[in-house]
């Protein structure tokens, strides 16, 4: 139960890490000498992918945009869960 945790754990310091980092990418491209740390890629699906049963339409896309300050993010998030 306690490395259940653990993993739960290490992958909201995670996602944070990420959120953090594409909010820095955000702000640094807009900056001349920081727009290094916006360089990414964007991949996913190309539109979304529904179902249709006539009563209930359901559609879902997944989009995964990754740059230099979000993996730099994660880096960091799990040395701070390392260090915790």
């Amino acid at each position: 139960m306690a490395k259940e945790k653990n993993l739960l754990i290490l992958l909201v310091f995670l996602l944070c890490g990420i959120v953090i980092g594409g909010l820095i990418a955000y702000f640094a491209g807009q900056i001349s000498w920081l727009s290094w740390l916006s360089y990414g890629e964007e991949f996913g699906t190309n539109g979304p992918l529904g179902i249709d049963l006539s009563i209930i339409k359901f559609s879902v896309e997944l989009r995964i945009k990754l740059n230099v300050a979000s993996i730099v993010g994660m880096v960091v998030a799990a040395i701070i869960y390392k260090k915790l």
